[in-house]
């Protein structure tokens, strides 16, 4: 089936401990004091990680309704701005490759808390900086501080939460991307309207440190290590099919969000002419409903499966991609604000399915390189091939290509296999 199990050989060390017996020991990272307990009586600790998520994902989101502003200040074209987004996207598949060594070697409560002061770090840097140059290496710098964070986050909340309810509890982690699309037009717009883009990089970037040192004080979980990307298990994972599948999809998911939204600003100012204040606006509005629709795709995940959300979600949202490049005129604006709405199903969803094909000591493991190679993908090389097919006169063209493409995943993921739900997690 393509599933990795325990049985399968994945070289798993509890600290010195004999493996041999691997199936029939429960991990560390999957006991919990609350196994008895409702959701809502154990979703009290992940809050604290949608506040640092939320800030991790807003540091990057911010740049795409500050991009026309920042193009013209620094005189660089459509294909040069989409880099940037390119250049975040491969720090943080640096980072995410490079979390297992941390969090191996600490714990992955150390490597949120290095994340967090990272991506404050790197923010304050990037509001000083004086030039192209600078400000490509201040962006690598966030997005590799940003990769740190995903694996520690999902193998710290599976650890926290029952297996049954790993959908609601992702999905309501995953409030923190749906609240930073619906929010990060709106705070570049008060800071360009008050002050400068470097202020709100600035301000952020104090945030961000100020956040972290309450979690390293007051937050709770994380506190054992994660599986170290050995060889053995590295190659174990990229002998699954199901793992190349879950890259790709993910690329796609990333694409629908991510990659659409970095360049959508550009897009409906440039090409379609709209006054700006409301094409950031209208994009803000189209991610309003994202934290309901995401909160809703936990559920649905839990109810329907991670596979059978996956394909909705992908399917409904190439479409709607598809529209995005087709429609012009007044028909746009509800195009804009229908294409995200069922994107944010796909994560929930997605996280469930990795955690689901993957023994509890690998999580990070499987998370760490099937997202960085998606985001890659989806938030890396879709905008900067937006940026260029918008420099060739056709960001529309750009945007359809994309359409199809995410419409394809869809179609892909009929093919994805998971093991039955039933089957409890050792």
């Amino acid at each position: 089936m393509g599933v990795l199990e325990d049985a399968a050989g994945l070289p798993v060390r509890l600290h010195g401990e004999d493996t041999s017996n691997l199936g029939d020991i429960k991990s560390a990272a999957d006991e919990s004091p609350m196994t008895t307990q409702s959701f809502l009586h154990q979703v009290g600790p992940v809050v604290f990680l949608v506040v640092i998520f939320f800030l991790n994902f807003v540091s990057r989101m911010i740049l795409s309704p500050l991009l026309p502003t920042i193009e013209k200040e620094l005189a660089i074209s459509h294909g040069q701005a989409g880099f940037f987004f390119f250049l975040i996207s491969a720090g943080y598949l640096a980072g995410l490759l490079l979390s297992g060594f941390l969090s191996s070697r600490s714990t992955h409560r150390s490597a949120i808390i290095v994340s967090g002061a990272g991506v404050g770090g790197s923010l304050l840097a990037l509001s000083v900086a004086g030039g192209p140059w600078t400000m490509r290496c201040g962006f690598f710098a966030l997005g590799f501080a940003c990769g740190l964070y995903m694996p520690s986050a999902i193998a710290t909340i599976t650890s926290l939460i029952d297996r049954q309810h790993w959908g609601k509890a992702i999905a309501v982690h995953e409030l923190a991307p749906n609240l930073a699309f619906f929010s990060a037009p709106f705070i570049a717009e008060l800071f360009l309207r008050w002050l400068t883009w470097r202020a709100a990089l600035g301000a952020l970037g104090a945030v961000a440190l100020m956040v972290v040192l309450a979690f390293s004080r007051y937050g709770r979980g994380g506190d054992f290590p994660g599986e170290p990307p050995t060889a053995s298990a590295v190659g174990l994972l990229m002998r699954t099919s199901s793992f190349w599948l879950m890259v790709l999809l993910f690329g796609m998911g990333v694409s629908v969000t991510v990659g659409v939204y970095a360049m959508l600003p550009l897009y409906l100012i440039n090409e379609r002419q709209m006054d700006s204040s409301w094409a950031n606006t209208i994009v803000a509005l189209s991610r309003f409903h994202g934290p309901f629709l995401g909160l809703l795709g936990g559920w649905v995940s839990d109810r329907l499966g991670p596979k059978r959300t996956i394909v909705v979600s992908l399917l409904f949202s190439g479409v709607s991609t598809l529209l995005l490049g087709w429609v012009s005129g007044r028909g746009l604006s509800a195009v804009v604000f229908v294409q995200p709405l069922l994107a944010v199903w796909f994560f929930p969803a997605g996280f469930a399915a990795l955690a689901m094909i993957t023994p509890p000591q690998a999580r990070n493991l499987s998370v760490g390189f099937t997202v960085p190679l998606g985001y890659l993908i989806g938030g890396g090389a879709i905008p900067t091939f937006v940026g260029v097919m918008g420099d060739a006169g056709s960001f529309a063209f750009g945007l359809m290509v994309t359409g199809v493409l995410i419409l394809g995943a869809g179609i892909a993921a009929l093919r994805l296999k998971l093991p039955d739900r039933s089957q409890p997690s050792t």
